[in-house]
């Protein structure tokens, strides 16, 4: 199979780390959905990342779907098989989502130019990121995981929209302000799986 994707994107990155931790054999396809020549589309109509493309060829896209297929297919402990447990972990997961969604949006305004960025908008955005942060923080127990014993998949899409608001928007300082959450993202960024997946500045 082959995944297709940046190497900076938290969405991405949450289906790089499943595919490393469950030593799932694929190719990888580095590649921008911003760029005039990007063959994204071929894999994705709506030229979003990641994508992935299966050896008869059908594609998948959304982190979420990929997420669920990889699980599924490599054994099926991320997401739990009891139907609350798993609604928790997909919240978990949306959460992860969102806070990357609100942070990316807000990101990608402050690149424009400085007379045609709406404030308003990048503080609406920005208040999901706080929002999201602080919900995550309460989340956390006193367990390794936001589940428990074991690794899911909330901690993963989690973990990698904090990492990357923390690459894009250090300014946020969720570590000084949300000790639990530094701790948490402290033991998953010990795991290779994270390690081999950490974007270069």
């Amino acid at each position: 199979m082959k995944l297709v994707g940046s190497l900076t994107s938290p969405y991405v990155r949450k289906i790089r780390v499943i595919v490393a931790e469950r030593d799932i054999s694929h190719h990888f396809l580095e590649e921008s959905a911003w760029t005039a020549e990007t063959t994204v589309p071929r894999y994705n109509p709506l030229n979003k990342v990641p994508a992935l493309q299966l050896d008869d060829g059908t594609s998948l896209y959304d982190s979420a779907v990929i997420a669920e297929y990889l699980d599924a297919l490599s054994g099926g402990t991320l997401v739990p098989a009891n139907p609350l447990d798993r609604a928790r972990v997909k919240c978990l997961e949306a959460l992860g989502d969102g806070i990357a969604d609100a942070g990316i949006t807000a990101f990608l305004e402050r690149k424009r130019e400085a007379s045609r960025q709406d404030a308003a908008w990048i503080a609406r955005q920005m208040s999901k990121v706080d929002a999201g942060i602080a919900a995550l923080a309460g989340a956390v127990g006193r367990g390794p995981y936001l589940g428990g014993d074991r690794l899911n998949l909330g901690d993963i899409a989690c973990a990698c929209a904090l990492l990357w608001i923390e690459f894009r928007m250090p300014e946020v300082g969720w570590r000084a302000s949300h000790a639990n959450l530094r701790t948490w993202a402290e033991a998953l960024e010990s795991r290779a799986s994270f390690q081999a997946t950490k974007p270069k500045a």
